[in-house]
């Protein structure tokens, strides 16, 4: 298979089906959204790799979560998606991520104040992805006001962001090293 086909070169693309659209397209910057947040939960596992095997099970909850995302990008890459079977994430998935920011969170002490992103280096990725999580989020609620899309993408990426907040906190927890707190401008 070829990598590059010139199909593209005058700003157009292929949704899954053949219909041809523009590259800013709503759907298409929605699932390029998707696949960006995909990329950035690369980053996080790709420094999960680096520390101890304590973090090892963050790493595993990331990999499902990059395979859902490429469930998801399938879906938003296809019009009609339910005809041509790649509504793939259900309401399984989302409880999977709710299981896991049950688990994670309740390994870590009460959150008493706003924190800043950052601390250690995969907390920080994490605040990455988390951040990307909640645009590619947005974009979608824009996609779902200009066509019809069924909810479940929508509550995944929400679910999503949530855990990638846990997951920060978790990273820091795991490291040793304090979450930033916020500290409020003139005090």
């Amino acid at each position: 298979m070829k990598i590059y086909t010139k199909t593209g070169d005058q700003g157009e693309t292929s949704l899954y089906g053949g219909q041809r659209v523009g590259k800013d397209h709503l759907r298409i910057d929605t699932f390029g959204t998707v696949d960006e947040l995909n990329a950035t939960l690369g980053m996080a596992r790709a420094e999960v790799a680096r520390l101890p095997e304590a973090f090892a099970p963050i790493g595993q909850v990331l990999g499902h979560a990059q395979n859902h995302l490429f469930d998801l990008g399938a879906e938003l890459a296809t019009p009609e998606a339910a005809k041509k079977g790649t509504e793939l994430l259900g309401p399984a998935a989302t409880a999977t991520l709710e299981s896991a920011i049950d688990h994670w969170d309740s390994q870590l002490p009460p959150l008493t104040q706003f924190i800043l992103p950052g601390g250690s280096e995969l907390a920080a990725r994490l605040h990455v992805s988390r951040c990307v999580c909640r645009r590619a989020e947005r974009v979608l609620v824009t996609l779902m006001r200009a066509e019809t899309l069924r909810p479940e993408p929508a509550v995944y990426l929400n679910r999503l962001g949530d855990l990638l907040f846990v997951l920060a906190r978790a990273a820091n927890h795991l490291s040793k090293v304090p979450d930033v707190a916020w500290k409020k401008s003139g005090t």
